[in-house]
């Protein structure tokens, strides 16, 4: 049986190769170098040109037939080169995917088979490269070539949905051909070869509702007039089935729910046309008093409805709101019923949808309306009061039991409104029992003393009660207010303590004071300060009052001595501008204190410091004992420094030698570094010979010069004259001074300098041949240089 099906299969596939020329056997030829065509690669001895023969691979077939169940190996066809002579010198290699898995070679014949049933659905075709080589030496007779084994299709594949079950929804009433929900099926096979992944719609259930598009899988409605309300859900199976529906075609189902969904096609309607509620008077406001509801055949926003008042003959009484959870129509008190006045009130309601449909208006009209009767029942209430709270005012310095006010309350189920309540402070309001209240007229009166700096206000609450029912009881807040009286003596804002300086001058501002009073007059405080009358005579201090509240303390005589007395004790008489007046006296502390010039406090009095600090005597002295030694020790140290210091260079400013020190920093700049001792300058004879200089060439290339050492001179000058002198001499006989003339030197003014370069000196042998007199035009910085050196001979000898 499965020899005939491999038969079977094999003449459908030679078939379907013969309809396509394309999938038929073929030869392919590949050269391995040169252009094609030209087969010339040298010439012979004779200068014959030599042509190379050319060589390929050939393939017999390129194609497989998937699902192959035959017992024997599936052949896929072979590999010859142009080099096989037959003679078993040729090996062939194949490699590539599969190779030796799936698929495996001859060595010899270059015969290819397939040894597993392959899938296209897994993998629809291979890759593999091929080559020949010598058996004997592995030498390469022709380059790798790439060739590909496509596995051929057969329809072993039903369609299959992309999902199931599909969930739509289509609003009701919707037109025929209105467009629901697109399905889709997928074939596995291949949809380039023949019908085998071709597929048709077409529709199992869900007639006559509901199309299907054979091409596309799009499911329509079919049926015009679908209600929700008659019916909501749908069930449509849907076949896919391929090779383009004919008969030996796989097939798949899918099942699509759908859902019509709704459309404001039905008007809210009342279920009576008249509602009746009893309210009983007692009722609050804002209070629910009845609720209605419509009945609409939608759901969702198109059931959702507004109520509203259309008539009443109690204006303002009742209001009516919507309850969007359950579309209830909600009527609510707005004013208080009472049972005397009127018993009943009667209302007019209209219900209409929120979201109306302009597709439906040809359905009538979206409205309905009911009549809505209210009746007002009679209840026994409690006292009601005549306010809804009391204000009272009384005084703190009222005696007790004074009258402080009165509440009223009446019984509103009394026709004779006649005053049988009862009257009670509810406690938990007043727990220090200040007040209290006559139980028949509702009179408020005092219990204790009242003190307005320690409550300003007290608020309690008043209980009226029935005498025949007791357990009818309301309440009332009431608001006490207790006045000021002037009962409180003004102080000192703070405990003012200042210093004064001992070289205070008189009339001097040293504080300034201000008051401060617990009572609150209605016009604000009025403070006026003086001085104490028992200290007026002996007053060290007076007292001047700014009429603003503050005052200040002033001097009284140009200085104090803190040897003689060190604090003193100012007493200020406070008063306010109130009836009856209130005075008291304070005293203000001053202590006597040693002051800069500017009147900054340096040194207070021992007793002062003791005071502010809290440090014993004992304490005092010790830190007085600390603070000796650190000073002796830094007066020592400043004293071995100042031993150690050099001796000056400056004795005095008449010394000439000052001038040289002045423009000590004339010399070469930042780069001379071995300028000139000014040292011998002072000292001559401490010249060192030796000494290695930067300005001078090493003594290795020139041997030294001997300078002869010339007397001091007795002249204060002498030594300095002779040293230039000397210098230039020694200048003038060396041959290798000039460009490190270590005058020049000397001769830098830097820049911006008045005078010109020293360098215009000449070089004499003699003091008697240079004139000095130039040096009076250089300048102030000159000036020393110039008297010294600018007179005559007769004047520097003097």
């Amino acid at each position: 049986m499965d020899r005939r099906k491999v038969c079977v299969l094999m003449v459908l596939w030679a078939v379907a190769h013969l309809s396509f020329p394309g999938y038929g056997l073929r030869a392919l030829r590949r050269t391995t170098g040169g252009r094609r065509g030209s087969g010339l690669t040298g010439q012979d001895a004779n200068g014959v040109p030599l042509r190379r023969s050319k060589r390929g691979w050939m393939w017999n077939q390129f194609f497989l037939l998937e699902e192959y169940t035959g017992t024997d190996m599936q052949y896929v066809g072979k590999l010859h080169s142009d080099g096989d002579r037959g003679d078993g010198s040729v090996r062939y290699v194949l490699t590539g995917e599969g190779a030796g898995t799936l698929f495996k070679i001859d060595e010899k014949s270059g015969d290819i088979h397939a040894t597993k049933r392959l899938d296209r659905e897994e993998k629809a075709y291979y890759i593999l490269h091929a080559k020949a080589v010598n058996q004997f030496t592995n030498e390469a007779l022709e380059g790798e070539s790439e060739f590909i084994i496509k596995i051929h299709d057969i329809n072993d594949n039903e369609p299959r949905f992309t999902k199931d079950p599909y969930m739509a929804s289509v609003p009701e009433m919707s037109d025929v051909g209105t467009s629901v929900i697109q399905v889709t099926a997928i074939d596995a096979d291949d949809a380039t070869y023949g019908n085998s992944a071709r597929v048709v719609y077409s529709i199992l259930e869900g007639q006559p509702y509901f199309s299907v598009d054979p091409e596309t899988g799009l499911i329509k409605t079919a049926l015009p007039g679908m209600d929700r309300e008659v019916k909501e859900h749908y069930q449509v199976v849907i076949q896919a089935k391929d090779m383009a529906g004919q008969m030996g075609g796989l097939s798949g189902t899918t099942t699509v729910s759908i859902t019509l969904s709704d459309v404001n096609d039905n008007p809210p309607r009342f279920t009576k046309t008249l509602y009746e509620f009893r309210v009983p008077e007692s009722n609050e406001l804002g209070s629910s008093v009845g609720a209605i509801r419509a009945m609409d055949a939608d759901i969702g926003p198109n059931a959702e409805m507004d109520y509203r008042i259309i008539g009443s003959d109690g204006p303002g009484m009742f209001d009516v709101t919507t309850n969007r959870s359950t579309q209830e129509g909600v009527i609510l008190l707005r004013k208080p019923l009472d049972f005397e006045k009127k018993r009943q009130y009667s209302l007019r309601i209209q219900v209409e949808n929120s979201h109306i449909n302009p597709h439906f208006y040809s359905s009538g009209p979206f409205r309905d309306e009911a009549t809505i009767k209210i009746v007002v029942e009679d209840v026994d209430e409690p006292p009601l009061f005549e306010r809804a709270s009391y204000i009272m005012e009384v005084k703190e310095d009222a005696a007790r039991n004074t009258i402080v006010g009165s509440v009223s309350a009446s019984d509103p189920d009394d026709k004779r409104n006649v005053l049988l309540c009862r009257y009670t402070i509810d406690r938990r309001t007043d727990m220090d029992r200040v007040f209290n209240i006559h139980a028949g007229n509702g009179s408020v009166f005092t219990l204790r003393d009242l003190d307005r700096e320690e409550s300003a206000w007290h608020n309690i609450s008043v209980i009226a009660t029935e005498f025949n029912n007791p357990r009818l009881m309301s309440r009332v807040p009431v608001y006490i207010r207790v006045l000021d009286v002037n009962d409180n003596a003004p102080t000192f804002a703070t405990n003012y303590e200042t210093f004064v300086c001992e070289n205070a001058k008189a009339n001097q501002r040293i504080q300034t004071v201000s008051a401060t009073d617990p009572d609150e007059p209605l016009g604000g405080h009025r403070f006026t300060f003086s001085l104490a009358p028992e200290a007026a005579g002996k007053a060290n201090f007076s007292v001047r009052d700014n009429k603003d509240n503050t005052a200040w303390i002033l001097t009284r005589r140009s200085s104090y001595n803190s040897l003689q007395k060190s604090v003193y004790h100012v007493p200020v008489v406070i008063s306010d501008g109130e009836y009856p007046m209130q005075s008291s006296t304070s005293t203000l502390t001053i202590r006597v204190c040693t002051c800069d010039r500017e009147g900054n406090m340096k040194l207070c009095n021992p007793e002062a410091l003791t005071a502010r600090v809290g440090l014993s005597t004992g304490a005092l002295v010790a830190i007085l004992l600390c603070v000796i030694i650190l000073l002796i020790i830094v007066v020592l140290f400043a004293a071995l420094r100042r031993q150690r210091k050099k001796e000056p260079l400056i004795i005095s400013k008449e010394d000439v030698r000052d001038n040289v020190v002045s423009y000590n920093d004339e010399g070469g700049g930042e780069e001379d570094t071995q300028a000139f001792d000014i040292g011998t300058l002072r000292n001559p004879e401490a010249i060192e010979d030796s000494k290695q200089r930067r300005d001078i060439i090493p003594e290795t290339f020139y041997p030294p010069v001997r300078r002869p050492v010339l007397p001091p001179s007795r002249d204060n000058n002498g030594d300095v004259r002779d040293f230039i002198n000397q210098r230039l001499q020694e200048n003038d006989s060396d041959p290798t001074a000039p460009p490190y003339d270590s005058l020049a030197t000397y001769a830098y003014e830097g820049n911006g300098s008045v005078a010109e370069s020293l360098s215009s000196l000449e070089s004499v042998t003699t003091e008697g041949d240079q004139d000095y007199n130039y040096l009076s035009e250089w300048g102030p910085r000159f000036k020393k240089l110039a008297d010294m050196y600018g007179g005559d001979d007769s004047d520097r000898d003097s």
